[in-house]
């Protein structure tokens, strides 16, 4: 039996363990499964150094094999469905992905990647007969259906964002995020301890599994949770699965909460959502009305995180924390220490605004993978560092937002680096200079807007012409949803822009989470 979910094969063998669209998975089958993926990983003459890349929409099959990633002391990659090969390419050949798993709407763009990239194994789950792929039950045939070893180290997730040189960064799930251990047993034992797992509760998966907060769930379910998997997001899919399974917690982003309001109140009304505990909640600040409007429809459940990939969660508040501290992020949690200071670097009193910085105590920081430069740029001094947005703190030490010093752009809880999507149109033939900026969407909190100069006697191209000229080269995500063309960017003599000057006439009053 496999290490995370043996007792539960024992004990409760035909109970409900991992649900999604297509059906039921029990402790007993999904146990046998989780053995043989682990194994055939482990017989797969990966390296030490080689990782397992994930690239595949929501189900069953994907937090399988993260699951059994770890199970192996292998670190799985996740990978934004979204993207192009030339993208995935760059990401596999920078994590050294030995092994690409995909599934039937990733299949043609992966096999893609993959042969560019030189990876010599790809495994799809319902897939068409594609070449270069094997099977799923191919894969799990090259396993053994008994316990894998436990002596060794588990490793954390690689992650890749956007870029803000236009290159995605990779970086491994912080200690903060992914409790580590000396042995895959230890691993989850610590998992276990999680004062914020609610016992052998129902989590559900309602964003896609590339994200930090989501995967969290693959290691509930390595400690007992049952785990339900939704695909795209539908409000009422989401509360229907709330009532069908009697899920006790789940996470989501202001934008989940923003389609869930919006639903009629003859449907909200129709679903059972009293078993909720805990709603985790992260990804961008959450507008005042919108929170305290679902603190009153769910009750005083959520759990608001606020942080990074790269350093994982530097602040939190509960809902009765909040509701005293309305628009807050929370306190800071160890081993962060949050700093408030101005353009000299003097440390701002409670109450004023300042450039909002972190000081890792343990001295680790933000760590890139295989960029040094990359590490050192993006701290003041070691250990301190920012994730480039601008608040304050409160008398009581509770973290504001109040607005972004970086060029980042947060739509629907995604991070987007607008330097990938500048550098895909300046190469357009009638385009003399660009920038891209967040601009408000009441859906997504923000929305990318390409502010376009264009060349000397260059008529304007079409919006869907430039959409497409994006998507060439681009995830969907990252392109642009309007275009305006202007005479000029305001570049200085050094060619630098101020965008947070370009994004001011677009946002009606000073950007605030209140």
């Amino acid at each position: 039996m496999s290490i995370a979910t043996a007792t539960f094969a024992a004990a409760t063998p035909d109970a409900a363990a991992l649900c999604d669209d297509r059906g039921v998975i029990t402790w007993h089958t999904l146990d046998s499964i989780l053995n043989r993926a682990t194994n055939a990983l482990l017989a797969s003459s990966l390296d030490e150094q080689q990782r397992v890349a994930v690239f595949a929409e929501n189900a069953a099959e994907t937090v399988i094999a993260h699951l059994s990633g770890i199970q192996a002391g292998i670190s799985t990659v996740p990978i934004n469905f979204h993207l192009t090969a030339t993208e995935l390419q760059y990401i596999l050949e920078d994590s050294a992905a030995g092994i690409l798993f995909v599934g039937p709407e990733t299949a043609t763009i992966g096999v893609e990647a993959a042969r560019a990239a030189d990876v010599p194994l790809v495994v799809g789950w319902r897939c068409d007969a594609t070449a270069g792929v094997i099977t799923w039950e191919e894969f799990l045939a090259r396993g053994r259906d008994e316990e894998p070893p436990t002596d060794r180290k588990p490793r954390p997730f690689l992650h890749y964002t956007s870029g803000t040189t236009g290159r995605p960064k990779g970086a491994e799930t912080p200690p903060t995020m992914f409790v580590g251990g000396a042995t895959i047993a230890e691993h989850f034992d610590r998992v276990r301890q999680n004062p914020r797992l609610p016992g052998r509760g129902v989590s559900l998966v309602v964003s896609p599994l590339y994200h930090t907060g989501p995967l969290g769930s693959v290691r509930a379910l390595g400690v007992g949770q049952t785990l339900v998997i939704l695909g795209r997001f539908n409000a009422e899919h989401v509360l229907q699965a709330i009532d069908r399974y009697k899920v006790t917690n789940t996470l989501m982003v202001p934008t989940h909460f923003a389609r869930l309001l919006a639903l009629p109140e003859t449907v909200r009304k129709k679903y059972d959502v009293s078993s909720l505990e805990l709603v985790s909640h992260t990804g961008a600040a959450c507008p005042v009305d919108v929170k305290r409007a679902m603190i009153d429809w769910f009750g005083p459940v959520f759990f608001e995180a606020y942080g990074a990939t790269e350093a994982g969660s530097t602040n939190a508040i509960t809902s009765e924390e909040w509701l005293v501290h309305p628009g807050s992020v929370g306190k800071t949690l160890p081993p962060f220490e949050c700093l408030i200071l101005d353009e000299d670097g003097k440390q701002l009193p409670a109450g004023q605004s300042g450039q909002i910085y972190f000081r890792d105590t343990t001295g680790r920081g933000i760590v890139y993978h295989n960029d040094v430069e990359k590490t050192k740029a993006a701290h003041r001094e070691p250990g301190v560092f920012t994730l480039g947005e601008i608040g304050y703190l409160d008398a009581d030490g509770y973290l504001y937002i109040t607005d972004r010093s970086s060029d980042m752009v947060v739509s629907g809880g995604v991070n987007i680096y607008p330097a990938e999507t500048e550098q895909v149109l300046i190469e357009h033939p009638a385009i003399e200079d660009c920038a891209v900026i967040g601009v408000p969407n009441k859906d997504m909190g923000e929305e990318l807007k390409a502010l376009i100069v264009l060349k000397p006697g260059v008529a304007e191209p079409s919006t869907k012409a430039l959409d497409a000229f994006c998507r060439e080269h681009l995830a969907g995500y990252k392109c642009p949803r309007t275009y305006d063309f202007v005479a000029d960017i305001g570049r200085n003599t050094m060619g630098k822009i101020n965008k947070r000057k370009l994004r001011a006439p677009y946002w009606p009053t000073e950007r605030s989470i209140g």
